[in-house]
């Protein structure tokens, strides 16, 4: 078991720069100071936006952010790093930008609607160019927290595996859920004799989607990132999911998709229903463990900002009532976090499932 273990680790390391690589390229930060129009009155600015609230929060950023005290703001910077083709590579830490209100060597947070949000650099005549963006964003920065806490598992239950140790510890409240992948999932989907080989991708991918899940139900960092809320980062687990699938395909996979037996001749000639079908297919299965882990896990964020939002809401009407709906809008909050709890392992679980289900169909023997 312990040679699963070393394949996880290698497959998670691979694995995440896969997934660093597209939150390096393109998200959105939606700071609540950044959303302010200047063109608003003072009782405008003033009122609050629940909207912007709740995206503030469920959005990647360039900063990771703790807490607003009017015009006082408490975040961790991060740092930035820029590609121009005009002045070559640049790094700089996020505060140099000053919650996005300042510009740093030619460089500033946009709010223009086609960049709203992303670094751009601005040329002599004022116009924005967007340069290659590699920073370490927030969900960035929290894939490394989670790597961490993967290998750490990893790598100390590998070893008391390799030095024959009776379990002990943290090794018997991992145990379970191994052997839960192994015995309930692996084996009976993929089958017996076949199911070792994809163990390593089976753990990594359970283990990876169910830490990030549980991190972003912690308010404060190191939790409170939206990372399996991203679709970049659900969307490179799901390609993953196709790619072992596709490499692993025997030639009864491939023949039932191109020349389905027992399918009627015209479905295939002169045009190839069929094969039109099951060619979508192959890709519609990925896409919807992308969406739906996606869509799972960023709708309780956002229900649970919701709840949150209530306070505010109220308090903008009458102060008293804000204080009011607080008991009962915290209660909602605790009983939301609670159905988070368990949505997280269940999504972890759904998302290995259908996974190791993809993989038993590729390598299943002609019947």
């Amino acid at each position: 078991m312990h040679n699963n273990f070393r394949k996880s680790v290698l497959i998670f390391i691979i694995l995440s720069a896969f997934v660093l690589i597209p939150n390096g390229f393109a998200f959105e930060n939606r700071d609540e100071d950044e959303k302010e129009n200047s063109v608003k009155t003072e009782h405008e600015k003033e009122k609050f936006d629940p909207g912007s609230f709740i995206f503030d929060h469920v959005s990647d950023s360039y900063e990771w952010h703790i807490l607003s005290v009017k015009d006082f703001h408490v975040s961790i910077p991060l740092p930035v790093i820029v590609y121009s083709k005009e002045s070559g590579l640049h790094s700089f830490w996020s505060s140099k930008l000053h919650h996005g209100h300042s510009e740093y060597k030619g460089f500033r947070i946009s709010q223009t609607e086609a960049d709203e949000g992303k670094i751009v650099e601005i040329m002599e005549d004022g116009t924005e160019v967007k340069p290659l963006d590699f920073s370490i964003s927030k969900n960035v920065f929290a894939v490394f927290i989670s790597m961490g806490f993967l290998l750490w598992i990893f790598i100390s239950i590998a070893r008391k595996y390799e030095n024959k140790k009776a379990p002990s510890g943290f090794q018997n409240a991992m145990e379970p859920l191994i052997l839960f992948i192994r015995d309930d999932i692996a084996k009976p989907v993929i089958g017996e004799g076949k199911y070792e080989k994809y163990m390593p991708f089976l753990l990594t991918i359970f283990f990876f989607i169910l830490i990030n899940n549980l991190l972003g139900l912690v308010p404060i960092p190191p939790g409170g990132a939206n990372v399996t809320g991203n679709l970049a980062v659900t969307g490179v687990l799901a390609l993953f999911t196709l790619l072992v699938t596709t490499i692993s395909g025997n030639k009864y996979y491939w023949q039932e998709i191109f020349n389905a037996p027992g399918v009627p001749f015209w479905m295939k000639i002169p045009i190839p229903l069929m094969p039109v079908i099951e060619i979508l297919g192959m890709f519609t299965k990925p896409f919807v463990l992308m969406v739906r882990l996606f869509a799972n896990i960023a709708a309780g964020h956002i229900i649970a900002m919701g709840f949150f939002s209530l306070i505010f809401i109220f308090g903008d009407i009458i102060p008293l009532l804000g204080y009011a709906v607080s008991p009962l809008t915290l209660a909602f909050t605790v009983f939301m976090t609670i159905i988070e709890l368990l949505v997280a392992f269940v999504q972890a679980y759904v998302f290995t499932l259908l996974s190791a289900i993809y993989f038993g169909m590729a390598i299943a023997e002609h019947h």
